[in-house]
């Protein structure tokens, strides 16, 4: 019991790890100008070296001193954590346009009609571009290790427990394992929520400096805190590992059995060609990539359409939309024990718990909000035409590249207080702006600061409830969907067949997921950032199409699933 205690907790810090990046990733593509398919990429790379693996290790099984080797992987994971937080202290403070000048620049943003604009050639030192290429090459590695420590910690952790513990107990504890595993996703939202409310550089600048709020489009936060935090979880929970046996006296005396080895070709044949076996796994593959992208990318899709905080997204997502889904999972399980469902009762079940969340998904793809009008991106009809060209601020010789929103009096934004023509800003107590005036481009001459924000606010609740519905329905299938494959295949093929199981869904789900929801909230990009001359971020996105694309690969996978 206290070794089940023991992976109950080293999963649960394991599963903070590799949640953290998914809560945080809109908040590091941010920081370090990543478009959203690489940031999918670098969500998914931890699958790699776990697959690459996989396979060996399951088949190791019981030749092995178990318990430390998982200590072994669980201290790679730790590492693995530390790594991921290393770019914020070998990179410098976060930097921003902003217009008030500070220590930290004497530039500012305004229209200034005498100056040429010095920031865009001086932004780009050499030492920047290879700052980035780092950045990337230390986060994907890190991404690697983890996937690498993970290989053992799972499949030693059941094996062990399958093995010492008695068959009437066993159940119990692998259930209670199982639902840590479905925690541990909604505990890293919220680590993620509460990370994201401090300032990136709370280490290395005093608050007096940082003259923005959360709210702020060029708001970053804390991302690297949490790594530290969950990494330090993972080196506790793996000590104790160290110390347990290689064997253990079994709960109740039974033998404990072995199977025969019959070759890794002639099983995997058999086990491809059972239709019941092949068309679940299909269907499953179906559901995880649907739950991959939606992991990922959930966060800064409510960010954009509902102008919400990274902070708030991911407590929703941590309070709502993933107890949703424990509770699908429970749900399904229960009705299977309630009335002890034969095999056909059991598909016909997954079928209709699939129907249902298409009924409910499909509404999603129109709640959601236009968007906003954006001087020189979206919106045309402004006093002039063309990004920096507008008459009323073409002597104010805009730098291309800043970025720091204002709204102006007649709701229409503008992507920095130049391109507004804006020649003064009202600054307030501790040196924040208030708003700004004498603006060209807007009629009454009026801005304030930060973005005009989405015009929908009242339909971020029915959003919310309707997915969370959908996501109920869609896991109601997933302990029936179990049941199938477990009861269809010859009892000495259950373990093999599991990790198959598993193995296809990393690889034609759990990896391609994520890059192809990212490829598909680029393509809705309408203005990116540059970085010395390479697309960087996405500023503004077409949230129509946003919408449509990533809620549209959600429902095509789930049409697929049904």
């Amino acid at each position: 019991q206290f070794f089940v205690f023991c992976h109950g907790l080293l999963q649960l810090s394991q599963l903070l790890v590799s949640g953290y990046l998914k809560s945080s990733i809109s908040t590091i593509e941010r920081r370090y100008g990543l478009s959203s398919q690489t940031s999918g990429l670098l969500a998914s790379f931890n699958e790699v070296g776990n697959t690459l693996l996989i396979v060996f290790v399951s088949y190791l099984g019981s030749r092995v001193h178990r318990p430390r080797l998982i200590g072994c992987g669980a201290i790679l994971v730790s590492l693995a954590g530390s790594l991921m937080a290393l770019p914020h202290f070998i990179t410098g403070p976060y930097q921003y346009d902003q217009s008030v000048a500070s220590t930290s620049s004497n530039t500012t943003d305004l229209c200034q009609p005498g100056a040429w604009a010095n920031l865009s050639a001086a932004s780009c030192a050499p030492h920047a571009s290879r700052e980035n290429h780092e950045v990337l090459l230390v986060m994907f590695v890190a991404q690697a290790l983890l996937g690498i420590g993970g290989v053992p910690i799972q499949p030693f952790g059941i094996s062990y427990i399958d093995d010492f513990a008695s068959e009437r107990n066993s159940p119990l504890y692998l259930g209670i394992l199982f639902s840590v595993t479905v925690i541990g996703p909604g505990v890293a939202f919220m680590l993620g929520s509460a990370m994201l409310s401090f300032y990136v550089d709370i280490d290395k600048a005093s608050a007096a400096e940082v003259q923005l709020t959360n709210k702020d489009p060029r708001w970053v936060g804390a991302w690297w805190l949490g790594f530290l935090v969950a990494s330090s979880l993972v080196a506790l929970s793996a000590l104790p590992y160290f110390f347990f046996p290689r064997e253990m006296p079994k709960e109740v005396g039974e033998a404990v059995h072995r199977h025969t080895d019959l070759g890794f070709p002639v099983v995997l044949l058999r086990n491809l060609r059972h239709p019941v076996y092949l068309l679940v796994v299909l269907a499953q593959v179906n559901l995880s990539a649907m739950v991959a992208g939606l992991a990922t990318f959930m966060g800064k899709f409510l960010e954009r359409q509902f102008s919400l905080t990274a902070s708030l997204a991911n407590m929703i997502i941590g309070a709502v939309n993933i107890p949703g889904a424990m509770v699908g999972i429970v749900a399904g399980g229960a009705i299977l024990r309630r009335f002890q469902m034969s095999l056909r009762q059991c598909s016909a079940l997954c079928v209709l718990g699939m129907l249902l969340c298409l009924l409910g998904a499909l509404p999603l793809l129109f709640l959601g909000c236009p968007t906003q009008k954006v001087a020189g991106v979206t919106h045309w009809d402004s006093p002039g035409f063309g990004h920096h060209d507008l008459e009323c601020n073409a002597q104010c010789h805009c730098p291309d590249k800043g970025f720091n929103p204002v709204c102006g009096s007649d709701g229409v934004e503008y992507t920095s207080p130049c391109s507004a023509g804006c020649r003064s800003v009202s600054i307030g107590t501790n040196s924040s702006v208030l708003n700004y005036t004498e603006c060209g481009c807007i009629p009454a001459g009026l801005a304030r600061p930060g973005s005009c924000g989405s015009a929908c606010p009242h339909l971020l609740l029915p959003f919310v409830l309707l997915s969370c519905l959908a996501g109920i329905l869609a896991s109601t299938s997933h302990t029936p969907s179990f049941m199938l494959i477990l009861r269809s295949i010859q009892p000495e093929d259950k373990s093999f067949a599991v990790g198959i199981q598993f193995m296809l869904l990393r690889v034609l789900a759990w990896m391609p997921g994520p890059v192809l929801y990212g490829s598909a909230i680029d393509s809705s990009c309408m203005l990116w950032e540059r970085r010395c001359d390479r697309r960087a971020a996405c500023r503004y996105y077409d949230n129509t199409r946003f919408r449509h694309r990533y809620l549209g690969l959600q429902f095509f996978f789930e049409v697929g699933a049904f």
